[in-house]
């Protein structure tokens, strides 16, 4: 897998997630790790306690950490080997030595990794899916990790059609380009990005709320810079429509439980799905 990874860095096909997260982890502290918790539970409304939990693409680990301090099982994977290094940093920080935790490399679109890994209770993959490189997959392949009245927790980019298509490319550019220049197109980038939504926020006189953006901490207990980052580069990058989604899992025995969208917008629409 290591080596499958470099190569879709080396030839611009893939974002380095897990540099991001391991800049992310150093400002990691006690209220970020209860803003996930009180995510998880909102969102899936119910206890995680006794319960096995898988996450898919763990990324920082923060979730994975999350999920255990609410007393699941949890088994966490990635396919970026930093990604799995964070999660395995946050195992070793909170959770030494602890058999109730395993971190792995692997991928979503691996079908007899994931069957080899059974079924579980909680089946978790926020925002990851649609940087597969094929999102319908990985879509078929989590749904045989769930178990007869489980849950499954996804988060996907909307399709908002010529504008996803503008972000596509823009994605692809920053991914082209070798290690330095990199740094320029993101600096550039977030220059016009915040220069314009500042003067939006100047015009509605409401100067406080940009300063928020920066200065408050993200629902799900994460950072405004770094996700700006993780937006930038994220590539590979594929949308869909909530119906699509909707449609897709009801067709294979699962019920909608839960939803929020983005209501149109830039973001994702979250989806809590029940086995039936």
């Amino acid at each position: 897998m290591v080596t499958n990874f470099k190569e879709e860095v080396a030839s611009g096909e893939r974002f380095e997630f897990g540099k991001n997260w391991s800049s992310f982890l150093k400002l990691l502290n006690e209220d970020r790790i209860k803003a996930a918790e009180q995510s998880l539970l909102a969102f899936l409304g119910t206890d995680l306690k006794g319960k096995s939990f898988i996450d898919i693409g763990s990324g920082s680990g923060l979730f994975s950490l999350a999920a255990r301090r609410l007393g699941a099982n949890v088994f966490s994977f990635d396919y970026d080997p930093q990604s799995v290094a964070c999660t395995r940093e946050l195992k070793q920080r909170y959770f030494k030595d602890d058999n109730s935790w395993k971190v792995e490399q692997a991928s979503a679109l691996d079908p007899e990794y994931i069957r080899s890994l059974g079924t579980f209770d909680i089946v978790y993959s926020w925002g990851v899916l649609h940087h597969t490189g094929n999102m319908w997959l990985a879509l078929e392949n989590v749904s045989m990790l769930a178990k007869n009245n489980s849950q499954l927790f996804i988060a996907l980019y909307n399709d908002q059609g010529f504008v996803s298509k503008a972000w596509t490319v823009v994605k692809k550019v920053y991914n082209w380009l070798p290690g330095f220049l990199k740094i320029v197109y993101s600096t550039l980038f977030l220059l016009c990005r915040e220069t314009l939504l500042f003067l939006i926020c100047l015009i509605l006189l409401r100067p406080m709320k940009y300063i928020r953006f920066w200065t408050a901490d993200r629902v799900r207990g994460m950072n405004y810079y770094y996700d700006i980052i993780d937006w930038i580069g994220g590539y590979p990058f594929e949308v869909s429509k909530p119906e699509e989604i909707f449609h897709f899992y009801h067709k294979k025995g699962f019920d909608l439980e839960n939803l929020r969208t983005c209501g149109g917008k830039l973001g994702c629409n979250e989806f809590v799905f029940r086995k039936k």
